[in-house]
């Protein structure tokens, strides 16, 4: 989920939580403000009642209309003496209306000017509490939608505007290619944080860089200045061995150094390899047949590999498959991929090797699935840990297929690895 949308949601939830949270209050103080105005209404009616009654006795015994009924009651001194007024809702049935009807009622005790006390019960018409809920329903309800709506069209477009220098980091990020120069980043923005953190992020990608660069040249530089020492060692060896005075174990000594050495030469050619399509020095591109380097290739590698007994199955399509490629990087990352199911498949095994217009599909037996995410590490070695493998053969593979733009991806399929060469298709924002 986006950052945005996550905002959004949870600052609108908050916002649904509080306007309903306001309209319960609301509702509340609107129900206490009209019976605090209806019990105001009843006590200035009630003094003007009484105030007549002072003046007049016959009011005493008059009753009032439906809209604003009262009645007189005389009371005993002593229960009028300790008479605390009171409200409280009722109603009263209406013939006319078939029905009962709400009303506010006070009740209050006064004294005549002959020592007579009286109870006054007076009661008004008030609006049906259903009524007046369902009113106010409605009309919170519109009030509440309509607020919460602008309100989340405003946030919305806040926050967007926020973010918006989050969105362009994140799109310079997405832009940025292992291996090239990081590119300026023109994000500018008052929000502090932004701003630190658009400046850590072009920082580390320089840094980034400047490492990558860095440990390109040592590789480079090592593997060229090893490349002397390791031939004259060799060349030691070879001269070392034809000493005739040496025993059968001298021998044997010499024929593992031998060996050694002769690994690390192909490491150091294979960095050395690395490090230069890297670096872009193979420069001269043509149209390079797969299937033609695939015939010229396989000969040789089955003949090597004739003691593992594999069966090939060659299927190619009406069109050889063509990539724009170095001719030697071509048959290198053909080689690498080729000799890798050879090398890594099982005595009586079946190595098929599928090429359409489009791809190149390389499969090979074997016992059980490896991690496609470290398959094409450098140094990466698999369960099996072949003596002859330096781990470098499937990076170089990777290597040369990104830098002419070729996508080559592993997958595990019935009992087989499987090696796919497509050529890439780019998507553009």
């Amino acid at each position: 989920m986006k950052l945005l949308h996550y905002t959004y949601r949870k600052l609108s939830l908050l916002l649904f939580l509080l306007m309903a949270v306001w309209g319960v209050l609301f509702y509340y103080a609107i129900l206490d403000e009209v019976v605090d105005e209806t019990d105001d209404t009843l006590e200035n009616y009630a003094r003007i009642l009484i105030k007549n009654a002072l003046h007049d006795p016959s009011v005493l015994d008059t009753e009032g209309t439906l809209m604003s009924f009262y009645k007189f009651r005389p009371i005993s001194e002593e229960v009028g003496k300790h008479y605390a007024d009171v409200f409280y809702d009722s109603t009263v049935y209406v013939e006319m209306e078939d029905e009962d009807e709400p009303v506010r009622v006070m009740r209050t005790a006064f004294r005549m000017p002959g020592g007579e006390y009286y109870e006054l019960t007076l009661m008004i018409s008030i609006l049906e509490r259903d009524d007046m809920v369902e009113t106010m329903l409605w009309y919170l309800g519109a009030l509440f939608l309509l607020f919460l709506i602008c309100t989340s069209i405003g946030i919305r477009l806040v926050l967007k505007g926020v973010f918006r220098p989050l969105h362009k980091l994140l799109d310079w990020l997405h832009g940025i290619q292992p291996g090239k120069e990081v590119p300026p980043l023109d994000n500018p923005t008052a929000i502090r944080e932004f701003r630190q953190l658009s400046e850590a992020a072009v920082d580390m990608g320089n840094r980034s860089y400047k490492a990558y660069v860095e440990q390109k040249q040592f590789i480079e530089n090592a593997s060229h200045e090893l490349q002397t020492p390791l031939a004259i060692a060799r060349g030691k060896v070879e001269l070392l061995a034809e000493n005739e005075e040496l025993t059968e174990q001298q021998m044997k000594e010499l024929d593992a150094i031998y060996s050694t050495l002769g690994r690390a030469v192909k490491l150091n050619k294979s960095l050395l390899l690395l490090s230069r399509i890297e670096n872009g020095q193979y420069t001269e591109m043509e149209d390079v047949s797969v299937d033609e380097v695939l015939d010229g290739l396989l000969p040789d590698l089955m003949d090597i590999y004739e003691h593992k007994q594999v069966h090939l199955v060659r299927k190619q399509g009406e069109e050889p498959f063509m990539i724009h490629c170095n001719h030697s990087l071509a048959q290198i990352l053909i080689s690498n991929l080729v000799k890798n199911s050879l090398l890594h498949n099982r005595e009586g095994g079946e190595l098929q090797i599928i090429t359409t217009p489009a791809s190149l599909a390389i499969r090979n037996t074997g016992d059980t699935p490896l991690d496609g995410e470290k398959l094409f590490r450098r140094f990466y070695h698999s369960m099996d840990g072949k003596k002859d493998s330096t781990g470098l053969g499937l990076a170089i593979a990777r290597s040369i297929a990104c830098s002419v733009s070729l996508r080559l991806t592993y997958s595990w399929q019935d009992g087989m690895h499987c090696f796919y060469l497509v050529k890439e298709i780019k998507n553009y924002r």
